[in-house]
């Protein structure tokens, strides 16, 4: 299914796409759960009362007037550095032997359509295409053949970084240069892992203003979505709605000759097969 949270006339609603329409999932069952994260943690027990309500939902009568991440504030947002083995070659670095991790800030969230406001404190602001994997069931000592059966879906996100800052920090600043405001939009419809079989091979692009700037597939993954998953619940205890950036591809601007950032005016959209295309664009945060 794909399923997507926006505004609703009194607050965020959850939605389904049927046959290219959109319908609010609790006009036809007020006995759902009334947030994405409940309903995932409860798939695919809720699967079959999910289904039945898009089939009897009517559509809705206007587009959303906004679109939210489908997992508006997360517990977690985990991400990956240097997964794409041609993506390390371009930056100079070595194919790490384990994931690289890092973390960005629950207010860097931004949903499809809203804008990625541009920081004062930066000149270097770079753009990443990347694959989001939405946790379901959680969980710790996750093995990486079980791992699967903990992803609730897949979803399009841009991890959008200020170079300045991860890399001209003392010591390298990656939390706080990939953790401005609106450094994450994610959406705009997460597509539940039943659609899917690993390994997942999806074409992956990164499209700004036009023109196609990243262009590969998720089997280039150094490592896998499993694996990923296995590494990180060593650690943490996953839960469901928590969310976990793959990487991404190469083509990133700081690699560029000369290197190209974004700047205000850019539409940025990130396009993968089967999942959908998001699509943010680039604005100049309020300096008063």
């Amino acid at each position: 299914m794909r399923l997507a949270t926006v505004e609703g006339p009194t607050g965020p609603i959850i939605i389904a796409e049927r046959d290219g329409q959109l319908v609010h999932l609790h006009d036809a069952d007020t006995r759902l759960p009334r947030s994405l994260v409940d309903i995932l943690a409860a798939w695919p027990d809720i699967r079959p009362e999910v289904e039945q309500a898009a089939q009897r939902a009517a559509p809705l009568h206007a587009p959303p007037v906004r679109w939210y991440a489908p997992i508006p504030s997360p517990q977690k947002i985990i991400c990956i550095g240097l997964n794409y083995a041609d993506h390390a070659a371009e930056t100079g670095a070595s194919i790490p032997e384990e994931p690289v991790v890092f973390c960005k800030f629950a207010t860097t969230v931004i949903g499809h359509l809203e804008p990625i406001e541009l920081p004062r404190e930066s000149r270097q602001v770079d753009y990443e295409a990347e694959l989001v994997v939405v946790i379901g069931k959680g969980g710790r000592h996750i093995r990486a053949e079980d791992a699967w059966n903990h992803v609730a879906g897949l979803t399009c996100g841009h991890d959008v970084s200020a170079r300045d800052w991860q890399k001209g920090k003392p010591g390298g600043q990656w939390l706080l240069g990939k953790s401005f405001d609106t450094f994450a939009p994610m959406g705009p419809f997460l597509v539940t892992a039943d659609e899917f079989t690993p390994p997942i091979e999806l074409d992956i692009r990164m499209t700004v203003s036009g023109q196609v700037l990243q262009d590969s597939n998720t089997r280039q993954l150094i490592f896998t979505i499993e694996e990923l998953i296995a590494y990180l619940s060593q650690v943490v205890t996953l839960r469901p709605g928590d969310v976990l950036f793959t990487g991404t591809p190469p083509g990133v601007g700081m690699a560029r000759k000369p290197p190209r950032f974004l700047k205000a005016g850019d539409v940025a959209q990130v396009s993968i097969e089967r999942i959908g295309t998001l699509e943010n664009p680039v604005i100049s945060a309020d300096n008063d």
